[in-house]
């Protein structure tokens, strides 16, 4: 049976990635549904909810609304809870029975704001995509709502940071590494969409000379501003001190000529496997055969951008779709929760995935900013 997992974890929905993208910003997120999809953000896809505060709800919807088809409720709760609270802007998201029943998320959107005068937007998530799904929904919205004014180019050579969240690059340094990384080549951080930024930075964003795509999830948002403010990105993360130099190269020479192009070329060798989101895996096939010449395939199980799919970097969305590669894989790099679906005959090595297995190995997560020359000699050794 397809699209099914009988031993593997699932990754975190698109619910949870529009939660995830809007987590530090000073909004409020509503998820419509009757409790289920916030208990599993809380516990399991959002490393940052036991040590930082935002406004995260959700609706409690009752078996009787979602049969009638009565929004009011949820409606009326949002405008006095906003009213209570003044978040800076207002984002309503959905589940499987909000799907089921058909609600119509923007226009619920349009109501609320108009009621409030809260900047609102409507997301129709429903659970059964994944958190890339939900990142470029939100980083997208952000871009076309928050990114409104024309502002003058910094006078620092910058980048935006688009598509950072925990579910990518957990709480262990990385994102301030890669920030580091690149400041002390010289280039400043204009924005971060969205750990360690603001909605302030945000609004800024029209001033950086480039954007820097970090995950699948900020891809949206990069064609956004490319249209609005003529700003052209490169695909690609800091991984690694030879890459980082490449990846700054290219940053300046996007910047130079205004287009856009991407590091994450695959380089394909099925008897490598590497599975997980398509830029963060396709970084690490890159820097490994920038340093090795060696080479290897990405199995992606989530959302990835067209443009980055090739015989290098495949969607494998469930078991029946992996397995084929991993029998004939001698070396697989994957979270330990794919451990038990890989052949013994292969050799496994461990690189954790907040998205996939949460916080179950959420110590173990890998800063590949500061480690990957270490990572690479465990993968050589």
């Amino acid at each position: 049976m397809k699209h099914t997992a009988q031993i593997i974890s699932t990754y975190s929905c698109d619910t949870s990635g529009v939660g995830s993208a809007l987590y530090e910003l000073g909004g409020m997120t509503v998820m419509h549904d009757a409790g289920g999809y916030a208990g599993i953000y809380s516990t399991h896809d959002e490393p940052r909810w036991y040590e930082m505060d935002s406004m995260i709800f959700i609706s409690g919807l009752t078996e009787t609304q979602a049969i009638l088809g009565d929004d009011s409720k949820f409606i009326n709760d949002t405008i006095e809870t906003a009213q209570r609270l003044h978040p800076k802007f207002i984002a309503l998201g959905g589940s499987p029975i909000p799907m089921v029943v058909g609600t119509d998320f923007p226009a619920l959107a349009r109501e609320v704001e108009h009621a409030t005068g809260i900047m609102t937007f409507g997301f129709d998530t429903n659970g059964m995509n994944s958190y890339i799904s939900g990142d470029n929904l939100a980083f997208a919205e952000l871009a076309k709502r928050v990114c409104q004014a024309e502002v003058p180019k910094s006078t620092t050579f910058s980048v935006n940071l688009l598509g950072v969240t925990p579910l990518d690059f957990s709480l262990n340094g990385t994102v301030q590494a890669m920030e580091q990384a690149l400041t002390d080549r010289g280039v400043k951080i204009q924005s971060n969409w969205a750990m360690g930024g603001t909605l302030e930075d945000i609004e800024q964003a029209g001033a950086a000379h480039v954007n820097l795509v970090v995950s699948a999830g900020g891809l949206l948002a990069a064609k956004v501003l490319q249209k609005r403010f003529g700003i052209p990105y490169v695909i690609g993360i800091p991984y690694g001190k030879a890459f980082t130099d490449k990846l700054v190269s290219a940053l300046h020479q996007a910047a130079e000529t205004g287009t856009s192009t991407s590091l994450c070329q695959p380089h394909p060798d099925n008897k490598t496997i590497i599975i997980g989101e398509s830029v963060n895996r396709l970084t690490l096939v890159n820097a490994f055969y920038d340093a090795t010449g060696a080479g290897a395939t990405v199995l992606c199980p989530v959302d990835a951008a067209p443009e980055l799919l090739s015989k290098g970097c495949l969607p494998a969305c469930d078991e029946d779709e992996l397995k084929p590669f991993l029998n004939d894989a001698t070396t697989i790099i994957a979270d330990p929760m794919y451990q038990p679906i890989c052949p013994e005959t292969a050799r496994f090595i461990s690189l954790p995935h907040e998205a996939f297995s949460g916080r179950v190995n959420h110590g173990k997560m890998r800063n590949l900013v500061t480690e990957f020359e270490d990572f690479q000699a465990e993968i050589q050794g």
